[in-house]
This record gives C-alpha cells, sequence and structure tokens, in this order.
C-alpha cells in the first residue's frame, strides 16, 4: 500500500502528465532518457509502459460488455508497476490528439488517433483539453482502430503509475512518432512488452513482394525469395498481417512472447473463480 508522500505525488505527477502531454513526453524522450543509465531506463519503463495488443485485442476492449477489474497482471504485463485494468462497460472513450505525433515538425497523419479509455481519465482529458480530444461511440472507436491498421499502424495498450497504475489508453503507434518505439530502438528502454504472438509466413502464398519488410515497426521480417520473420525481434503486432495482399502472414500464439492482453479471456477466468 502507498504512502501518503507517494499518493500526493503521483496525484501531481498524474495531473502534469495529463495536463501537459506533449511537453511531458518531449522533455522525457528528448532530454532525460538520453542521459539515464540502464537502471534509470528500467525504472522509467516500470512506471510507463504498454503492450502491443492485436486488432481483435483492441477491439474487445472497446466493446467489453462486461466490468472487468484486474490488479493481477503480473505475467500479462511484465514490469514492476502500472499494470490495473479497470473498465466499466460499456467503456467510455475520449479520442485525442496524439502527444506523440504533437511532439514531431513533420507528424504522421491524422493526428486524432489516440483513445483514452475509462474515468476518470476521460472527464480530465475533455476539461483540460476541450480543443484537442472528443467523446467517441464505440462504432467510431473501431473505425479509427481499423483505419490505423490499415495505415500499417501499431495498437498498443498503455499504463502509467501517476495514473494509479492503470490501463489508461489505447494507442495507434507509427514507427516514426512513438515515444514508446523511439527510446526502446535508440536506447533500450523496455517501454513496449510483446504482445504474445509471433508473425508467420505461408510460403506457398508469399510473392515476395516486400510489403510485409517495408511494413514491420521492428524490422523484424526480411524479404530473400520468400518472407522471414526474424523471431526474437518479432513483437506480434500484426502489421504485416494488414499489408500482406496475399494473406501469406499471420499470427500464431506464442507462449514465449508472453501472455496477450485479452480482456475477453480475463472476463472469463473471473467468472470461473467466483463460481
Amino acid at each position: 500500500m502507498a504512502g501518503p508522500i507517494t499518493r500526493v505525488f503521483n496525484a501531481l505527477h498524474g495531473y502534469i502528465y495529463g495536463r501537459w502531454t506533449v511537453r511531458y513526453i518531449f522533455l522525457l524522450r528528448d532530454k532525460i532518457i538520453p542521459w539515464l543509465k540502464p537502471q534509470g531506463r528500467q525504472r522509467v519503463a516500470d512506471g510507463f509502459h504498454s503492450k502491443v495488443i492485436t486488432s481483435e485485442e483492441a477491439r474487445a476492449i472497446i466493446t467489453i460488455d462486461q466490468p472487468i477489474f484486474r490488479r493481477d497482471l503480473e505475467q500479462i504485463i511484465p514490469y514492476a508497476a502500472a499494470r490495473t485494468l479497470i473498465l466499466k462497460a460499456p467503456p467510455d472513450i475520449v479520442v485525442q490528439d496524439c502527444p506523440c505525433r504533437r511532439t514531431k515538425e513533420n507528424p504522421c497523419r491524422p493526428l486524432e488517433v489516440c483513445m483514452v479509455i475509462g474515468k476518470p481519465f476521460t472527464d480530465f482529458m475533455l476539461q483540460h483539453h476541450p480543443d484537442k480530444t472528443r467523446r467517441i461511440s464505440q462504432s467510431e472507436a473501431l473505425e479509427i482502430l481499423q483505419a490505423e491498421h490499415e495505415r500499417g499502424h501499431i495498437h498498443t495498450a498503455w499504463f502509467k503509475d501517476a495514473m494509479g497504475g492503470r490501463f489508461y489508453a489505447i494507442c495507434n503507434c507509427c514507427k516514426c512518432c512513438c515515444f514508446g518505439l523511439e527510446v526502446m530502438a535508440k536506447y533500450g528502454a523496455p517501454m513496449v512488452a510483446a504482445s504474445g504472438h509471433v508473425a508467420q509466413v505461408d510460403e506457398a502464398l508469399c510473392s515476395a513482394c516486400g510489403a510485409c519488410e517495408e511494413a514491420c515497426p521492428f524490422g523484424a521480417v526480411k524479404v530473400n525469395g520468400t518472407a522471414v520473420v526474424n523471431w526474437d525481434a518479432c513483437m506480434g503486432c500484426g502489421v504485416c498481417t494488414g499489408q500482406c495482399s496475399n494473406g501469406a502472414v499471420s499470427l500464431a500464439r506464442d507462449e514465449r512472447k508472453g501472455i496477450p492482453l485479452d480482456v475477453r479471456a480475463l472476463v472469463r477466468e473471473r467468472a470461473v473463480e467466483l463460481a
């Protein structure tokens, strides 16, 4: 149980992050993380991180029809903090301009692709960023997810200790703008956890067009006669599956890549526990 000083600090930290998110990300990415030692970067990742989720898992969060309250996500969210999932059904959803894209001079478009999920976070964002946020329906959220998947962007579920240690947003990340992907690639900060899946190629269907290699945000696919997946580098985001016109690439469950953030499975598990 956190002490009163820690609770006050986290509340203040959460307010600063939510109120000045763009400036916060800019300072953390460009001014703080580059100067931290590996253990410092790990501490940042422990309290502010994401889990790659597939399109199906993202859609399940948006359309959940039963409330869920889970704190025991140690296996799914492999960090020391910020791994609680609290959602009412249906979830309150607010879409906002992506703060990561807004830190860039020439960002990817569109900007309005990040979804804050659940109260009190949605109300806070609407109050403090009325010109950059709006409440949306489930169907609008699903349309955004589909459009971003078709653009080759990654769905990620974000957790932060200063936000009550909770899941609070689904982001649709591009490799050129995303804060988490950038600091992971540049500095080795483990900001993003794998989905629990890995890409696999049906060589009989593969035409070696190179679309999957170009699209992969983690450099995990190379084409040499046929597409080949580097298991170590693959995060199981499913971007390649959406870019292959032949349907040659699919995702396979792989326990060595962790446990998926599947809210429907979590609801079923809780029902069994309470039965």
